[in-house]
């Protein structure tokens, strides 16, 4: 990929004592959609307040194209920040809302119209000019927003949640528009969500964040594959997430089974972490398999199953193509590929930290 355009340099921020960013070091590239995904308050809208000049750090540097911005206003950062509430103007028309700030800059008339029509066939919303935004649907409204924001062609794009209100339908179809654009535009997009399927669907490089810290950056099959430790596997997708022991290289102990697995390195009898994805178990018969135990739910999703099948004091969650019903003895079977092995963090502190580049 290009180069760096953004360098957030150790940055550390509080509210009322309460540490929200703790020694934070990410770098986005041009071109980029990197997502910034966690749960509430793990620090990812404080981090994109800071890119847009809202907030100032307590500590650290804002670096963009080189240059440090950290207490550059927001107005003089090449940078605009869709909100997810839109604060759209309601007394004016949308063309006088995606023309604001170009007024602000005193591009002439002709410019202005130019860049209205531009924007609108963008966002597949021309013919709008007159109306007014509550005569708008959310998704419309939402799409006025990235016009208005685009048409200051800012160098990186924010979006903060900017989805957040729209039904799911809705909310797919302006995932794959917000792909397109960016791929139009060629601008950086930086994405705030909570939401896994958003990340994994749109971006480039998903950044994951828990409590200030970055537990993992990695792109959207890394993270879903290769989750670095247990919190990351657990909040992209479901995942059954057992305690084990690395018996040797390559063999782990399972609930008081033996499972092979393709990990190496662990060292002998070490206590870790193992996460295995639901639609990587497969269930055989009884005796097929490693451990044996028996459906106690079973739920229709469309594409698959999802089944619990309680073995061995565990509740495993199962997703597959093929039916059992509740209370059908089975067999369960996990390829060594699809055994993902992770040292167990020390204390809760380090699972805070345990980060990956």
């Amino acid at each position: 990929m290009s180069n760096k355009l953004i360098d957030l340099v150790n940055i550390t921020k509080s509210f009322d004592g309460e540490v929200v960013l703790d020694d934070l070091n990410l770098y986005i590239r041009e071109n980029e959609f990197l997502t910034l995904l966690g749960p509430s308050g793990c620090g990812k809208t404080t981090t994109l307040r800071i890119l847009g000049g809202f907030e100032n750090p307590d500590k650290g540097k804002v670096i963009f194209n080189g240059e440090d911005i950290t207490h550059l206003p927001p107005n003089k950062r090449q940078l605009n920040t869709v909100f997810q509430k839109y604060a759209l103007f309601t007394h004016m028309s949308i063309a006088e809302n995606i023309a604001f700030g170009l007024k602000l800059k005193k591009k002439s008339k002709a410019y202005i119209d130019d860049k209205i029509k531009y924007a609108l066939k963008l966002v597949n919303l021309e013919g709008y000019e007159n109306r007014r935004p509550d005569s708008l649907s959310g998704g419309q409204q939402q799409r006025i927003a990235i016009a208005r924001a685009i048409v200051n062609e800012p160098k990186v794009l924010l979006l903060d949640e900017p989805l957040g209100a729209l039904d799911l339908k809705l909310r797919q179809d302006m995932q794959y528009e917000l792909i397109r654009l960016k791929n139009e535009l060629g601008i950086t997009f930086i994405y705030v969500t909570h939401d896994q399927e958003e990340a994994l669907t749109m971006s480039d490089t998903i950044v994951v964040m828990n409590q200030g810290y970055i537990q993992q950056i990695g792109t959207p099959e890394d993270i879903y594959n290769e989750p670095q430790n247990a919190f990351v596997a657990d909040f992209i997708g479901d995942s059954n997430i057992l305690h084990g022991t690395m018996i040797e290289d390559r063999l782990v102990e399972i609930l008081g089974a033996k499972f092979q697995c393709v990990d190496e390195g662990f060292g002998r009898n070490k206590p870790v972490d193992v996460v295995i994805r639901p639609e990587d178990i497969d269930l055989l018969t009884p005796e097929k398999g490693t451990i044996q135990g028996v459906v106690t739910h079973l739920i229709f999703k469309g594409v698959h199953y999802e089944m619990e099948v309680m073995a061995n004091g565990f509740e495993w969650l199962v997703h597959s193509t093929d039916m059992f019903p509740v209370g059908t003895k089975v067999g369960i079977h996990v390829d060594p590929f699809d055994i993902q092995i992770m040292n167990k963090p020390e204390s809760e502190d380090e699972e805070a930290v345990a980060v990956g580049e």
